[in-house]
């Protein structure tokens, strides 16, 4: 019937209606088909990732090995925690949540909280240590030794276990420090057992990675500090929890592009509610939980370094991955792996074999 207002004889279709939003029953996502080529190339490289994370434990043992015999510091200090590295503001805190009189409302009056729902800011270090940190991160980075990717988002960064800074600087700053802090203010997603980690440092410079995509991590518990150096821009931006997020992909609100992997469009749900901005400072902390959707907006100049602290409890990731949301199938791994225990051998960790 033709409307006599707006007279059409002939409607047609959008030609995406082709290639777009193609849903993927067994895998519960969409994706965009282009050609044939097209597809053998995304083919090619989840493969090629599937195989790297395959050959990840043997990888890291070769490279770990590699940096202890060869590799010369240039701040040895560093690598071991000392309590005047740390913010005499968060020194105050972790004191506090250690107290018998420690409350959650105590604490808040502590720390600031960010308008994004339960994230936190608060000095973690000193600028002399971070500039220190940094020196050293700079000085590793120009040797020759192998280095690692952090993981698949970042190409820009070093793995602090295989560098050595795990038993002497971020286990005790977790068990010493952190812990007290997240099990105040996360004790209903694994903050009063956070028992291991995975620390690494990533790198914002122009030529280089600029942003983060929006996700989620790995973690119960995230620690994100910003060491420096001169940067303008990059703020991080926060989402709801994964577990809330409607599949549909809508983020025009956060007033972002995103470019997703053809093959993985829905993987990470983007969400339709509005995102909140959140300045990174220098030497100040943002605490959040691991599995709220978060990003990092692009830097438009200099560069800055950040450390990431993921940590995560056994007792919650023990009964249902967070990465596959299924019950752990384990495979064995090397330190503290992704986290996960055995009930019968308390202490052994490992990966969950799904994801």
């Amino acid at each position: 019937m033709l409307n006599n207002n707006c007279p059409v004889d002939k409607f047609y279709i959008c030609s995406c209606f082709c290639t777009d939003n193609i849903f993927l029953e067994n895998y519960k996502l969409h994706v965009r088909y282009v050609s044939e080529e097209q597809f053998k190339w995304d083919y090619k490289k989840v493969r090629a990732e599937v195989e790297r994370r395959k050959s990840l434990s043997v990888k890291s043992e070769e490279r770990t090995a590699y940096i202890q015999k060869h590799y010369i510091p240039l701040y040895p200090h560093v690598y071991h925690l000392q309590e005047e590295y740390l913010a005499p503001e968060f020194i105050q805190i972790v004191q506090y949540s250690l107290s018998n009189s420690a409350t959650l409302d105590g604490l808040l009056k502590l720390i600031q909280s960010e308008t994004a729902a339960r994230v936190y800011r608060f000095p973690v270090f000193t600028n002399e240590f971070c500039h220190k940190l940094i020196e050293e991160l700079e000085h590793f980075e120009e040797s020759d030794t192998p280095k690692g990717r952090p993981n698949t988002m970042n190409n820009y960064g070093i793995l602090l276990n295989e560098l050595g800074f795990d038993d002497t600087f971020i286990s005790p700053l977790r068990e010493r420090y952190l812990s007290p802090v997240a099990s105040l203010l996360y004790p209903d997603c694994g903050g009063k057992c956070l028992d291991s980690h995975k620390a690494f440092v990533v790198k914002y410079a122009m030529n280089e990675d600029l942003d983060l995509s929006y996700h989620y991590d790995n973690a119960e518990v995230t620690l994100n500090v910003s060491l420096g150096k001169e940067f303008t821009e990059g703020n991080l931006y926060f989402g709801d929890m994964r577990q809330q997020q409607n599949p549909q992909m809508a983020l025009s609100q956060c007033a972002l592009t995103v470019h997703s992997a053809t093959l993985m469009m829905l993987q990470v749900p983007l969400s339709e509610t509005e995102c909140t901005e959140v300045e990174h400072r220098v030497a100040e902390g943002l605490l959040h939980r691991g599995q709220q959707m978060h990003g990092a907006l692009p830097i438009s100049s200099g560069l800055r370094w950040n450390l990431i602290i993921w940590m995560r409890s056994s007792q919650e990731r023990n009964r249902l991955c967070p990465m596959c949301n299924k019950k752990p199938t384990l495979v064995e791994g090397d330190g503290f792996a992704d986290g996960f225990t055995k009930g019968d051998v308390p202490g052994e960790r490992a990966l969950c074999v799904l994801h």
